[in-house]
């Protein structure tokens, strides 16, 4: 039998197993097979009604993000309208509307990294009402992963089980959990997170309890430990260690979410919960519209006749709506003389600036929430489901993961920074192999000690481009410095937070960095962890040069004040010279947060940039996430962007190159793609 349910539309409730699921449950796996090759013409033969003997050697795509699964504009749905836009962002444009949903296929079958980049649970819930009933690849992205057994959609990555499938053989359930931690494994036996919470709070399972003798701890280990739900009913919390792997549910400190992903929670919550059930402690609740606050000037005229624009709108109206209803607080749109100029903030910018401290457990609907690591918080990104639970429990499952310790050390030589940093550090196999996924990136040693706060949170920010968990650091007199001044707080509080790992912790791998030994990089099209030295970007072409359409200096990674400084030294320094931006190439900066705008303003940076020629643009995600400013409009254009993440389609159709804000700001003077040194 299948046992697999269904989550939640925008209109029905969470369907039901019909008889209690276990692990000695077998499942039929009925459908075709898709197998998503790199050769397109197979493909369209799949497409078209053709099945292919499998075959291990034929080459599958690869780190097929959810971007490619469900591109932003298809994220305006938030029902199972969803499943006609399935893969529509693959690479190639050969799938199109309604082509999964209508070709009968029960299994989908990839290679590595399946499901990188967002955080979005429209990726694997548009497989699921696609009639996908089992996602197959050589490795699984952590947060897709667990948005799939949230919903009831199976994973594996064993090819083995594709000709038991086809044979009609039906599977024993102990197959797709065999592996995963008892929490975990539960889920899935039940058919998803909500069946198994209705499970849990009526006493029908419980978590089994942590027993974890004390041990030395790694820091996200020892703030995980602090966290660890012992008694649902009291609220207790705390154990003496945990060690990885262990599961367990979390109590949060910070949940947050955005206008792209509050709709779909709420609709979950209150198809779960009922129309009046409320938010636990709304207090420690944010919700934020910061993603779509600019789509109206990009959005495509074939958009807006397909009725998107309409469809995008209700987004932010059932947040707010949702909001004004649970008392969470909202940060929302910004009007000047009456005109919407943009959002109040980019909520890793805010969540830094305001909201997290450190020894916090962040949980937040996005997946760049291991930002907040810069501030010695376990942040980390998680679905739709998973909210929606969250706001009614409190709580979020986690398994402990492993960490591996990036220790940085001595100083960055000029004109290097720490995007740079992370990009050298992407490009390294460990990632590149899918050996980073779902693992902790803990930063440190003396070269992190010297990075001000802003440039640390570029390190944490980005941990998850390599499929990571979260990225952390330990708080030190940097960030005590920085919450006195920037909230007010008083020092001995801060300092009395902060956690700190144990002398003899256990760490996966530690990796020595020699930041004199970092040059400037640059991601090339279609992955973060593309990444080469600038100095050999073209060798080999018989042209050496990158010609760009477009300058992006902006997005939570690359917004932040220091960034600001970056942009504001090259730029004063070419308009000293009487350079401007390229003739041909826009150049935009755009800010992280209304305070990070004020400080610019404040440093005299807005007039700097504007001198330069740069359009100058508020808080909100943006080109990014293809939704503002800064898009490019066909495949033929090239852009240089300080964004986090260049998936194929994630910032319009053209070719992405990731770098520093330095190398963005030189670029844009010069028109093709180089260091400040070059100007």
């Amino acid at each position: 039998m299948d046992t697999a349910a269904h989550t939640a539309s925008s209109s029905s409730r969470t369907d039901v197993p019909a008889v209690k699921p276990s692990s000695t449950s077998n499942v039929t796996i009925g459908g075709r097979v898709l197998f998503v090759t790199e050769d397109l013409a197979l493909l369209e033969k799949q497409l078209a009604g053709e099945d292919l003997p499998y075959d291990p050697e034929r080459p599958l795509v690869s780190n097929i993000s959810t971007d490619e699964l469900t591109p932003g504009w298809v994220c305006y749905y938030y029902d199972e309208t969803l499943a006609r836009f399935c893969l529509v962002g693959l690479r190639g444009g050969k799938i199109g509307k309604d082509a999964i949903k209508n070709g009968g296929f029960g299994v989908i079958v990839s290679g590595i990294s399946k499901g990188c980049g967002s955080s979005r649970e429209t990726a694997p819930y548009s497989e699921l009402k696609a009639g996908v009933k089992l996602v197959i690849a050589k490795s699984i992205e952590k947060i897709y992963r667990q948005n799939a057994q949230n919903i009831g959609l199976l994973t594996s990555t064993d090819f083995g089980l594709i000709e038991r499938i086809r044979g009609g053989e039906a599977i024993p359930m102990s197959e797709f959990t065999k592996g995963l931690d008892p929490i975990s494994a539960a889920i899935v036996e039940h058919g998803g997170l909500f069946a198994y919470n209705r499970a849990r709070l009526a006493g029908e399972t419980t978590p089994p309890a942590i027993e974890t003798p004390a041990r030395p701890m790694t820091l996200c280990e020892k703030i995980l430990a602090a966290h660890v739900i012992t008694n649902a009913k009291t609220g207790a919390v705390g154990v003496t260690a945990v060690q990885p792997g262990d599961a367990f549910f979390a109590r949060t400190d910070v949940r947050f979410s955005h206008e792209y992903v509050t709709p779909m929670a709420e609709s979950l919550f209150s198809a779960e919960m009922g129309k009046d059930a409320r938010v636990t402690d709304p207090e420690s609740v944010w919700a934020f519209r910061d993603h779509l606050t600019f789509l109206d000037l990009v959005m495509p005229k074939a958009h807006r006749d397909m009725g998107l624009k309409e469809q995008a709108e209700k987004l932010a109206v059932v947040q707010d709506e949702f909001t004004k209803k649970q008392g969470v607080k909202l940060y929302g749109e910004v009007h000047r003389d009456g005109k919407l100029v943009g959002s109040e903030a980019i909520c890793h910018n805010k969540v830094i600036e305001e909201i997290a401290l450190p020894g916090q457990l962040v949980a937040g609907t996005d997946s760049h929430t291991c930002m907040a690591g810069a501030l010695g918080c376990f942040a980390f990104g998680v679905g739709s489901t998973d909210m929606a639970n969250a706001w009614y429990t409190k709580d979020i499952r986690v398994t402990v993961p492993e960490t591996a310790r990036f220790v940085l050390r001595g100083k960055l030589r000029p004109g290097v920074c720490a995007k740079d940093v992370m990009l050298h550090i992407l490009s390294q196999e460990f990632f590149k192999s899918g050996q980073g996924i779902g693992k902790v990136l803990e930063f440190a040693g003396d070269g992190v000690a010297s990075m001000n706060l802003d440039e640390r949170a570029t390190l944490t920010n980005m941990a998850v481009e390599a499929g990571g968990f979260t990225g952390i650091i330990e708080a030190d007199e940097v960030v005590v410095d920085y919450l006195v001044k920037q909230r007010g707080l008083d020092a001995a509080s801060v300092r009395s937070r902060i956690v700190k790992a144990d002398p003899g912790a256990s760490y996966l791998a530690t990796f020595e960095i020699d930041l004199a030994a970092v040059e400037p990089m640059v991601a090339t099209p279609g992955d973060p962890r593309n990444g080469v030295p600038l100095r050999t970007l073209g060798a080999s072409s018989s042209d050496k040069d990158v010609r760009i359409d477009i300058a992006y200096g902006g997005s939570c990674t690359g917004g932040k004040k220091a960034d600001m400084d970056m942009y504001a030294a090259v730029l004063s320094e070419a308009v000293a010279k009487g350079k401007k931006v390229a003739d041909g190439v826009h150049l935009y900066i755009q800010f992280g947060s209304q305070d990070i705008r004020r400080y610019a303003e404040a440093k005299g940076y807005l007039e700097v940039f504007r001198a330069a020629g740069a359009e100058l643009v508020d808080p909100s995600c943006g080109a990014c996430i293809k939704a503002g400013p800064g898009v490019s409009d066909s495949p033929e254009q090239v852009t240089v962007s300080a964004i986090n993440r260049n998936f194929p389609g994630r910032s319009g159709p053209g070719k992405v190159y990731l770098a520093s804000p330095l190398v963005v700001a030189a670029s844009a003077i010069a028109g093709r793609i180089v260091g400040p040194d070059a100007l």
